[in-house]
């Protein structure tokens, strides 16, 4: 009797969730059948590298096809396909028709999908961007001809910029967390410019098919002509005002702690009216105590290593020697001018005196000047690490909401800080649990889709998450955490790596059921129901 197994885990909880979402159908509706195999879909290829993304939950993804030698494919994707159907060319294929039909309106549209089985309200959208490095070799950017993005040198996020970058634009809801837009963009993009292009060619799209009340972004939109587009589409805005604009410098320098008033958890705030760009809105400046303890700390460190560089530097200079003293003099001022971090006082050039003439010198015999050297006492710019430190803690928000009673600057906070659910989703691409940030593909046209089935993979994650949270609460049911303490709020990363360790056994062939389930498991199970139980129960086959 042969006895065999396959590793299923959480793999049945995705492949629901794509399932539920209609990721495959939206795709073959729009791409038609392959021509070159006939057991996959251009969509089911899509789900499978879904699958191959969010299948590892402790190790580095590398997209290859071994990954589902030992995992039940045709039950996943609900067709005949076996692992060897799923090879680098049936992917590779794939990515160049994703491409080809355009992935940030198809992403769209299966992202709207999401909204509406989830029952996601949107009330505030938020827009950022990250980049990418990539390895290996790439035709150049002239070469690259009519590929969307270019491959080229830009800043990089993560500290590689010795290498190529490709540049990934996102946006989110803020209940949720699910990305909404994305969209590849060359390793040189700058975010300014490109937030005006997303404001002004998608903002009116979204506002009608959302009704969401807020965009919100960090200071890259914080430019003239975004909000000027934003306030004549009368849509509201939230954003960082960056520090560059004088006015704003000149607010945090003015501000006095006096006129703020206590908001709450750390913060205090005050607001005066502005018309930056000729748009009629509010300027909201927060203090944070926390963010005040951490600038000062690390401006503490920087006055320390900066005063210790500093009177080195000037230590060597009491050690030169100048030919004549407006020679000393004007290296002395130049010095001065540099300095951060410490004053230098009692400064005097000395004339260097050495006795030319040989034998013994007579009474009372003049030596001769042969040089000038700077001398002078060392003592660190208090008063300025004073005068830095009332300036730290502080950051400015700006909104065209006017109604301050419905709006106050607490609820503007509080819509702003949710912008760190761009930057989750950033942290969760560039996990080395999920994927390793550098790719190897063979042309910019499958980096830019394999872009896309990235934010689909988190997409995917997050809507996860999300249902469970929401399922939970809706039942009244708690799943244990890392400490087993009961929760209603468990990350899918955990129950990911809870539910690992489920193999489908079969017997002679015959899928029979799916091993190691317990009450933890049937716990998520009972909450999502029947699309995502036929993966794991037997009797549902």
């Amino acid at each position: 009797m042969q006895i065999t197994s396959q590793n299923l885990d959480h793999l049945g909880l995705v492949a629901g969730m794509c399932d539920e979402l209609e990721i495959a159908r939206i795709i073959d509706g729009i791409t038609g059948d392959q021509a070159h195999n006939k057991h996959l879909t251009y969509g089911q290829a899509v789900v499978a590298m879904i699958l191959n993304g969010l299948g590892f939950v402790s190790r580095t993804l590398y997209l290859y096809s071994e990954y589902f030698e030992d995992k039940p494919v045709g039950r996943l994707l609900g067709n005949t396909a076996t692992p060897s159907h799923l090879d680098d060319n049936v992917l590779g294929r794939t990515l160049d028709k994703l491409f080809s039909i355009g992935v940030t309106d198809l992403f769209t549209k299966i992202a709207l999908k999401a909204l509406k089985k989830l029952g996601i309200k949107v009330k505030a959208l938020h827009l950022d961007s990250t980049s990418f490095h990539v390895d290996g070799e790439y035709e150049s950017s002239i070469e690259q001809g009519e590929s969307r993005i270019q491959l080229v040198p830009g800043y990089s996020r993560d500290h590689r910029p010795d290498l190529n970058q490709a540049v990934l634009q996102l946006m989110t809801t803020s209940q949720g967390n699910l990305p909404l837009y994305m969209q590849a963009a060359d390793g040189n993009a700058n975010d300014k410019t490109a937030f005006c292009e997303i404001v002004s060619q998608h903002l009116k799209s979204f506002k009608e098919a959302l009704d969401n009340r807020y965009f919100i972004g960090d200071s890259a939109l914080y430019v003239e002509k975004t909000i000027q587009l934003l306030d004549k589409e009368k849509h509201l805005f939230i954003t960082r005002v960056p520090m560059q604009i004088k006015e704003a410098k000149d607010a945090i320098i003015n501000v006095q702690q006096k006129d703020m008033i206590d908001i709450g958890e750390g913060y205090k705030a005050c607001e005066y009216s502005s018309d930056y760009g000729g748009v009629q809105q509010r300027w909201i400046i927060i203090f944070s105590k926390a963010a005040y303890e951490r600038e000062c700390h690390t401006l503490k460190k920087n006055f320390i290593k900066g005063s210790e560089r500093e009177a080195k530097e000037f230590f060597k200079i009491q050690r030169l020697e100048f030919k004549c003293l407006c020679d000393a003099q004007k290296y002395l001022d130049k010095f001065l001018e540099r300095q951060k971090y410490i004053d230098i006082i009692d400064t005097k050039i000395v004339p260097v005196e050495k006795r030319m003439k040989a034998g013994r010198p007579k009474k009372n015999e003049v030596k001769d000047v042969v040089g000038y050297k700077i001398e002078g006492f060392v003592i660190a710019k208090i008063e300025k690490k004073q005068e830095l430190e009332k300036q730290k803690g502080y950051f400015l928000l700006a909104t065209n909401d006017l109604d301050v009673v419905n709006c106050p600057p607490q609820e503007v906070l509080a819509l702003y800080k949710a912008q760190q659910s761009v930057e989750r989703g950033f942290r969760f691409l560039k996990s080395p649990d999920f994927l390793v940030s550098s790719f190897f593909l063979k042309k910019p046209e499958r980096i830019e889709a394999l872009l896309m089935v990235m934010t689909l993979c988190l997409l995917v994650y997050a809507a996860i998450e999300y249902k469970i949270r929401e399922k939970l609460q809706e039942t009244g049911e708690k799943f244990p955490d890392q400490k087993k303490r009961p929760s209603q709020k468990p990350t899918a990363r955990w129950v990911f790596f809870c539910f690992l360790g489920l193999h489908i056994v079969s017997i002679e062939g015959q899928q029979k059921q799916v091993t190691n389930l317990k009450e933890r498991h049937k716990i998520i199970l009972m909450c999502l129901g029947p699309p995502y139980q036929k993966f794991y129960y037997s009797e549902m086959w």
